[in-house]
């Protein structure tokens, strides 16, 4: 697991391969559905009325639209163009791509279907037996209208942009994911029809505020004033639309310095150019209507969408703001980690001196992003003997403190530099602005490496000490970025551990230089040697098993359809190793089946933050090699990315890690556990009542936690079988 490869290792390498030669050829699950039924489990959170709080359901309603939007934008319409160039080649699972097209799109209709009756026969009905309500224009008081008529002419008539089309004007472009309503005109005068389009817009609030809990659709108030905008016009039919594109980005890397523009360009492209995927129509659209839209925008039967108003449930985000907090999820703070909390006569805690206690590992949200790894940006920034900071920035927030301290180092004279990944999908146009802004600031900024993603999580901080100059390092699972860091469930290390801070400091020189470097003591390596690593850990276990030391494997990722991977398991688990999944999306593993993987069980968790840590545990004959960071295992991760994972290697934190997973396995915490390829909600104990929810077991127990103050300990760099072995 060093990079190297002796000959033991060699001829367990061969052996493997031979093996794989008798596993099943429909091993593995269909990547794009295992996905579609990821968002099937986040419906479950909008189903579950006994454990989940009213708007919290609503939240979960809009979660579930905005995944697949994505889903259209990049995995089906990547389908779409596959097969649009008579590309064949069938999957993993031996679906061709108009067979596996076809059966997304079925289970998809399946899908929304499912959603709207949820809201509108459950969802809908309970918000207004609590007073909030979303309302139609019919449902609307005098008083409303009156108010709603004045609205329309002083602050949304004068934004909006009808356009006609006729033989001068040709049929307008349609932005995707943008809320669009459709109208059929009739000249009275010759009784000839015309198609006009009217774009809701954007920059107005989506559902209009009468009262605090009462609400109008925008579309709705604009459709009722259409005469005002056609005037001399009468309105045959009218509907509200929605577009959905292929949004994904290509670009062809010649050198960093061109990637910055010919992704720009790209990324302009993709607002004028790219073909539709999905058509969604209120179900009350007319025939002709109907047929005139799908004309337009070449769009077939089985990608058009008719469903009860209102369309496009992101909007429910919006009902978050409702000052309802007994419909939602109880407040929670997170708090400084106490290996962080400041000292009896200081305000805030020197990080650089708990850094040299002893390795602190951080579970956010429950520890706070702000106090951990925020802070310790800020007060590297700050710092007079602070030389230099390198930090990877994979997605990063608008107004991010850490940003403004970079900024702030680099003003002050020292050594920065980030390492901005513009192609960070969906976040490219901001990623580019704040590169340009942190290189006028004087910060060294590099784009990352040609053909590759940097998807690792590093911060590197050299500082002049009296002993001479010392490293700090952060490897985390989860982006620099301080909002989702306080939804998303994430692990980070921070260390002064020599061994450690040498393998950061290489692999930034790599990054920054193109160094040939892949050599790392503590550290496994995404693109040459994460995948490598994991299988010769799952190997080494394989041989406990069989010489009847302690074995075991326990992985936590989002994702898992490597099949190198998946075959490693599938031989551990016939081995007789018992292997633990802990998977939030997409899984092409099949467990239980007979012959093949009794020894597997896998689970989702899923709930208010979004779990999102990567973790690797493996048993060791009792010496659990252990590790933390970026990579998923996925092929983009293991083959496209940049990743690191980094070894775990203090006793406390290893047990902490094992402590969590024996508590997402309990038989009685919640969780969907995946038999074959169904998942099943396992929520409620035999009486009937709900099973522990981790999250919240996990919010309770750090309140609990931070009621006593725990004297710091030094802890020695004793080194321990971890994820790489030290050479």
């Amino acid at each position: 697991m060093n990079g190297t490869t002796d000959r033991s290792t060699a001829e367990r390498t061969t052996s493997s391969e031979d093996r794989t030669d008798e596993l099943p050829k429909d091993r593995y699950s269909e990547r794009e559905l295992s996905w579609l039924a990821f968002n099937n489990r986040v419906l479950d959170l909008a189903r579950d009325a006994g454990r989940i709080p009213l708007l919290e359901r609503a939240k979960f309603t809009a979660i579930f639209s905005s995944n697949l939007d994505e889903f259209f934008m990049v995995r089906v319409a990547g389908l779409k163009r596959r097969i649009d160039a008579g590309v064949a080649v069938p999957s993993v699972t031996g679906m061709r791509p108009r067979e596996l097209y076809d059966a997304m799109l079925t289970r998809v209709h399946e899908l929304v279907a499912s959603q709207a009756a949820l809201f509108q026969d459950e969802i809908l009905p309970a918000l207004r037996a609590e007073g909030i309500d979303l309302l139609r224009w019919g449902q609307l008081t005098a008083d409303e209208r009156a108010r709603m008529d004045e609205l329309f002419t002083e602050r949304i008539y004068p934004v909006l942009t009808p356009l006609a089309v006729d033989p001068s004007h040709p049929f307008p472009y349609i932005s995707g994911l943008s809320l669009n309503i459709g109208v059929l005109l009739r000249n009275p005068a010759n009784e000839a029809r015309q198609f006009a389009r009217i774009k809701v817009p954007g920059i107005l609030d989506r559902f209009i505020r009468l009262a605090p809990t009462r609400f109008v659709p925008l579309e709705e108030v604009i459709i009722k004033h259409l005469s005002e905008l056609f005037s001399g016009m009468q309105v045959a039919s009218s509907c509200v639309f929605r577009v959905t594109r292929n949004e994904d980005v290509e670009v062809e890397e010649d050198d960093a310095e061109n990637l910055l523009f010919a992704l720009e360009k790209e990324l302009l492209r993709r607002k004028v150019g790219r073909p539709p995927v999905r058509l969604e129509v209120e179900e009350t659209v007319s025939d002709e209507l109907l047929e005139l839209l799908a004309g337009e925008l070449d769009i077939s039967e089985r990608e058009i969408f008719r469903l009860p108003a209102p369309l496009d449930l992101t909007g429910l985000f919006d009902l978050a703001d409702v000052d309802r907090e007994d419909l939602k999820y109880p407040n929670f703070l997170p708090k400084t980690h106490p290996d962080l909390a400041p000292v009896e006569t200081s305000s805030e805690a020197d990080l650089f001196k708990a850094i040299k206690r002893h390795d602190v590992l951080l579970h956010h949200p429950y520890d706070s992003f702000a106090t951990s790894v925020q802070r310790f940006v800020e007060q590297a920034a700050s710092d007079p003997h602070v030389l230099a900071i390198k930090q990877t920035l994979y997605r990063t927030s608008g107004d991010s403190p850490i940003i403004d301290a970079l900024i702030e180092a680099a003003e002050a004279g020292k050594q920065v530099l980030a390492l901005v990944e513009i192609k960070a999908r969906f976040d490219e146009q901001n990623n580019i602005a704040w590169a340009r802004k942190l290189e006028r600031h004087g910060v060294h900024v590099v784009y990352g490496m040609i053909g590759l993603k940097t998807h690792c999580k590093l911060i590197l901080v050299v500082r002049d000490e009296p002993d001479g100059l010392r490293r700090y390092a952060h490897i985390g699972t989860g982006n620099y970025n301080p909002k989702t860091a306080r939804q998303y469930e994430d692990m980070g290390l921070l260390t002064c551990n020599p061994i450690v801070t040498d393998d950061v400091s290489r692999l930034f020189n790599h990054l920054s230089g193109m160094t040939a470097e892949t050599s790392y003591r503590r550290l496994l390596v995404a693109p040459n040697g994460v995948r490598s690593g994991i299988i010769e850990a799952i190997d080494r276990e394989i041989e406990h098993e069989r010489a009847g030391r302690r074995a075991r494997i326990r992985i936590k990722v989002n994702s898992i359809i490597d099949e190198q991977v998946i075959d490693a398991l599938y031989r551990a688990s016939r081995a007789g190793v018992q292997v633990d999944l802990w998977v939030r999306g997409i899984c092409g593993i099949r467990p239980g089946v007979p012959g093949l993987s009794e020894n597997i069980r896998v689970i989702s968790v899923l709930g208010r933050f979004l779990e999102h840590s990567r973790i690797f545990w493996f048993e060791n004959d009792g010496h659990p090699a252990v590790g933390i960071g970026s990579a998923d295992m996925m092929h983009r991760n293991l083959d496209r990315r940049v990743e690191a994972i980094v070894s775990i290697t203090n006793q406390r934190h290893i047990d902490e890690i094992g402590e969590l997973f024996d508590l997402a396995f309990d038989e009685d915490s919640v969780s969907w556990r995946l038999h074959d390829r169904l998942w099943r909600p396992d929520t409620r104990d035999a009486d009937g009542g709900p099973k522990l929810d981790i999250q919240e077991h996990l919010i309770a127990r750090t309140a609990e936690r931070r009621q006593t103050t725990r004297t710091p300990r030094r802890t020695l760099f004793i080194q321990r079988p971890g994820v790489l072995p030290d050479r």
